[in-house]
């Protein structure tokens, strides 16, 4: 099973691609992390991504399909795998298409806007270790205060308000518009991501077909 994971900052992808990889025995790729690994080896491809990066360029898409095809080729890439964080751009997925990356399943998680700046702004992190909370998921026991280590909890940068409308301002002008192409392809699943961590497990191993 080859899928893509879409949806918008704060819809889940992250948490449902961890569950899904260990359900279906298939590594999440990650393209952060190729690309943080690609420079930590000082591969070719990660000397060409540290040079723009340390410039303060955007990586090329080439570049970054290059690296992901480099990753899809190894063994534990044989019998499928979740692509996160990529492609985000029509550019992208087709250029992938192009490669011969052709993947089964493109799943959206689906979740309106407000609930998303919901989830996010109401995240906090403890300035000392490092402990995430959320006021009101998993609010600390005493406000403001880390209930492991006494330092206080504070908002990240990409949590704050201002962050998350261009957030979601960027996902919907750039990324969204791959619904429209998967779909085209006959490939596109829509699942209810505004509920239940289990129950949005269960749609999505439904929408691809795959028994839990």
């Amino acid at each position: 099973m080859k899928l893509i994971l879409l949806g918008a900052p704060g819809a889940g992808k992250g948490t449902q691609a961890a569950r899904l990889a260990q359900t279906l025995a298939i590594p999440t790729i990650s393209t952060g992390e190729i690309l943080r690994d690609a420079m930590k080896n000082g591969t070719e491809l990660g000397k060409k991504v540290r040079s723009y990066m340390d410039s303060g360029n955007l990586v090329p898409d080439q570049v970054i399909l290059d690296i992901v095809a480099e990753r899809l080729a190894k063994s534990d890439c044989a019998n499928g795998y979740i692509l996160d964080g990529m492609p985000r751009t029509i550019p992208q997925a087709k250029a992938l298409e192009e490669m011969g990356i052709h993947v089964d399943r493109v799943v959206s998680i689906e979740i309106a806007d407000d609930v998303i700046e919901r989830r996010m702004t109401g995240r906090r992190v403890c300035s000392g270790c490092g402990a995430g909370y959320h006021m009101t998921a998993h609010p600390p026991k005493k406000e403001g205060v880390c209930d492991k280590c006494g330092q206080p909890i504070v908002t990240r940068k990409d949590d704050a308000p201002e962050t998350v409308k261009n957030r979601l301002k960027v996902f919907h002008a750039e990324t969204e518009a791959l619904k429209d192409f998967y779909a085209e392809l006959g490939r596109l699943r829509l699942v209810d991501g505004d509920r239940d961590m289990d129950e949005v497990t269960a749609a999505i191993l439904k929408a691809i077909e795959v028994e839990a």
